[in-house]
């Protein structure tokens, strides 16, 4: 089995993105685990909640790095003006593996862009949710074209509520046009049911037709494609005036065009990715989508 090297490297970040309701929450509770999760309902009127691996904790980080410890208990009274990102830590062994960053809805009309922009260039990958029954509204498409182009081809489009599409004609069609309308902007377009898919526990033939087996195995490989020595040679985004810009020279030269300020550093976890118990999902040998056949991993028995 393969791990990360423990350069002290930051883990990849997975950002969840979408519009209000969209399914976000309740992925972040199906890949942390529905009983390690100490956020279970929709997640609204609050900042970004990023979720990492370490012994149980949470903490509100402002805008200048200023670091405040928070009672869980008290997750309501958090200002989304003052706060930058809630960090939150769990032993969980999707987080051995990944940071997962739970963004609020870019649709609601209470919270400024702001609030996810500024924590958007800490992102190594973005999983967009879009209810199926919406799917890839043009406010979608036109928030996905801020994001900075050097994501898309880590990134996962997701459609959730899946099963509320009654015909198989009717979801053909949907996959067709979404694929079609988000050519080169994802590496992957997953149809989902993330109800059934929570429901399923030990079943895995639930687990498998509720979509989740495909999608956790594609979001395996675009991690296990992240690793830190790899990240350190990409542009690096910085926000400047509401506006994600990205540097003209990699991380670590000694002229950047644009130097982020404290707040843009993404933090830093001690150690690197530690062995993940092999569970439910298995990494499969020759595992496809429905658009293309994915490299063999040399993650076989990873699970999360």
């Amino acid at each position: 089995m393969q791990t990360f090297a423990t350069s002290g490297s930051a883990r990849p970040v997975v950002a969840l993105m979408g519009e209000f309701s969209a399914g976000k929450s309740t992925l972040a509770n199906l890949l942390i685990g529905e009983g390690v999760s100490p956020v279970r309902v929709t997640a609204t009127q609050l900042p970004p909640i990023w979720y990492a691996h370490g012994a149980p904790g949470a903490e509100c980080v402002d805008h200048d790095g200023g670091v405040t410890e928070l009672d869980l208990d008290d997750l309501g009274s958090v200002s989304v003006e003052d706060t930058a990102y809630i960090r939150i830590r769990l032993e969980s062994d999707i987080l051995e593996l990944m940071d997962l960053i739970d963004m609020p809805g870019i649709s609601d009309p209470n919270l400024s862009s702001k609030t996810w922009k500024q924590v958007l260039p800490y992102a190594d990958c973005v999983i967009w949710c879009s209810h199926s029954t919406q799917a890839w509204r043009q406010s979608e498409a036109a928030i996905w074209s801020e994001v900075p182009e050097h994501l898309y081809d880590n990134s996962i489009l997701l459609l959730t509520r899946f099963d509320k599409i009654l015909t198989e004609i009717d979801r053909r069609r949907l996959l067709a046009r979404v694929r079609s309308e988000t050519d080169g902007l994802f590496s992957g377009v997953f149809p989902i049911s993330l109800l059934q898919a929570a429901n399923a526990e030990e079943d895995r033939t639930a687990w498998e037709d509720s979509g989740a087996e495909d999608f956790t195995q594609k979001l395996l490989d675009v991690v296990m494609g992240l690793h830190p020595a790899a990240r350190d040679e990409r542009p690096r985004p910085v926000v400047v005036d509401d506006a994600i810009l990205v540097e003209r020279r990699t991380v670590g030269s000694d002229d950047l065009d644009t130097e982020p300020t404290e707040a843009a550093r993404a933090p830093a976890f001690a150690g690197g990715v530690g062995m993940v118990t092999p569970r439910r999902v298995v990494r499969r040998a020759g595992a496809s989508t429905s658009r293309e056949r994915l490299p063999r991993s040399a993650l076989d028995e990873v699970s999360f």
